[in-house]
């Protein structure tokens, strides 16, 4: 326990030099190389974002707009209009009044953001994943040292329950998942099969969910996520397919062919588990509708287009509408399923992707102009796009915040810096940007029910970031209570 305190043009020489030096993909300490690079990492400061105003007039003629500020407390449900109440004024209301309705402890929330890190462990290799389980009460986190950790989070605090050893790892760990009912881990790697194991039972005992033939060479899951009735896995792999493994009859169901590259981001739109979104290195976020899909000759319902480059990560919404999507272009797009994008900008994303000139694995540099744009790809019919943070190094992880705690306000993302950077969505304003890894922060994960954001780093450090009026930053409603909150401030009830 620990207490809470080539694209074309890429340098083909840098690329070996680093291969080299990390001893292939099988490595999984933190060498010299690896040090040097977080080094260079925490020192650089974030490229100057162009200050031309962000546009927000398609978002503002959005549904989602108004309903995240009912949900946020922004605007008073009762009246229709903004709530210009300063939160002191609404706790003596409540002592005259009935309690807090969910907008209004939204809105007290989002006065105290997280804003300090604690250190949760220091891990002798890079850190890959970590995420809470649908209730808060466990974080598991995955590391290059082929170890899933459980920690149980019940009380506040971190208390590592479990270890559980890896099998079949090449590379690292590169994606994990808590079925529904919380009994069991899934994860992935360079691996033609993906594992289960059991959180309370003996996870030595570990199924292999086999998803491709044992002589189609390197294969690998990028990202898998569970249906919610936990009976299937769906994961994103590198042959440009997304897979389904059905559990009770213990095979493949689905094979798509649904890239022409590698498909990197996989979600399920809402709890149907009929619905499917993609995300690739082509730069597409395809839906997959399951009722109609002909495996044979597979197309999506509709393809995402606007992005430059790849994407890295999917998050949905969770009502069938809205997700995410971050990418190698250094932005991330808000994007309303029901408006699909032309087949022209389709092909307006292909060559822009056709046309990067660099490797973002390698090149932690990002070239001026994917920071410097501000126009939108031709056709791009994304609601609204996010930009300050940077993917580089991996596939760097996005998330909307919570709704119990936030009414899903921002949109928080790692970044290839260090850093985490917490959007507000309705103006794309960076509201916060949380600084204290020494490595690129690749994952992150906001406590379903808390004010507290784990990270997990290159630098081979899980942070919780709470709130501490200590480091309080102006602007951003802090100060109101800045004298008198607690240290770690945690949700209203």
């Amino acid at each position: 326990m620990m207490d809470l305190t080539s694209r074309p043009h890429m340098s083909i020489l840098r690329t070996l030099q680093l291969l080299i030096q990390r001893g292939g993909w099988d490595r999984t300490g933190i060498d010299d190389i690896q040090r040097d690079e977080a080094s260079a990492t925490s020192s650089n400061a974030l490229p100057k974002i162009a200050a031309t105003p962000l546009s927000t007039t398609t978002l503002e003629n959005n549904e989602i707009n108004l309903s995240t500020k009912r949900a946020s407390g922004f605007i008073d449900p009762e009246v229709e209009r903004v709530n210009n109440k300063s939160v002191t004024c609404m706790i003596q209301k409540r002592e005259i009044g009935p309690t807090f309705n969910a907008g209004q402890k939204c809105r007290i929330n989002n006065h105290f953001l997280p804003n300090r890190m604690i250190p949760v462990a220091k891990y002798k290799s890079r850190a890959f994943c970590g995420s809470y389980s649908s209730d808060g009460k466990l974080l598991v986190t995955a590391s290059q040292d082929n170890l899933l950790r459980i920690y149980n989070t019940q009380d506040g605090e971190f208390h590592e329950y479990k270890k559980i050893f890896a099998q079949n790892v090449s590379w690292s760990i590169l994606d994990t998942a808590f079925s529904p009912d919380g009994n069991y881990i899934a994860y992935s790697s360079w691996s033609d099969a993906l594992y289960l194991c059991s959180i309370y039972g003996d996870s030595t005992i570990q199924e292999a969910l086999p998803l491709a033939p044992s002589d189609l060479g390197r294969f690998c899951v990028f990202s898998l996520v569970f249906s919610c009735d936990g009976k299937e896995i769906l994961g994103a792999a590198n042959d440009g397919c997304l897979y389904c493994y059905d559990r009770e009859c213990h095979q493949p169901a689905i094979k798509i062919k649904g890239h022409t590259d590698d498909v990197n981001a996989v979600a399920f739109a809402d709890n149907t588990s009929q619905i499917l979104y993609s995300g690739g290195d082509d730069g597409l976020c395809k839906v997959w509708d399951r009722r109609t899909l002909n495996e044979a000759n597979p197309h999506p319902v509709g393809v995402l287009a606007g992005h430059m480059d790849g994407i890295t990560f999917i998050d949905p919404r969770g009502d069938g509408r809205y997700l995410l999507t971050n990418s190698k272009d250094q932005s991330i797009k808000l994007w309303d399923v029901r408006a699909f994008s032309s087949k022209e900008a389709e092909v307006n994303t292909r060559k822009a992707v056709a046309n990067q000139d660099w490797d973002y694995r390698w090149h932690t540099h990002v070239p001026k102009q994917l920071y410097t744009s501000t126009s939108l790809l031709e056709g791009d019919t994304s609601i609204m796009t996010y930009r300050g943070h940077m993917v580089v190094q991996t596939l760097i992880r996005c998330h909307f915040s919570p709704a119990a705690t936030t009414g899903q306000r921002y949109i928080y993302t790692g970044c290839g810096h260090g850093r985490i950077v917490i959007y507000d969505l309705l103006t794309g304003n960076i509201v916060r940007t949380l600084e204290g890894h020494e490595g690129c922060v690749r994952d992150v994960s906001w406590h379903p029910y808390h004010q507290e954001i784990i990270s997990a780093s290159w630098d081979g450090v899980i942070g919780c970031w709470r709130y501490s009026s200590q480091d309080s930053c102006p602007g951003t409603g802090d100060s109101e209570w800045s004298d008198s909150c607690d240290q770690n401030w945690r949700s209203p009830d």
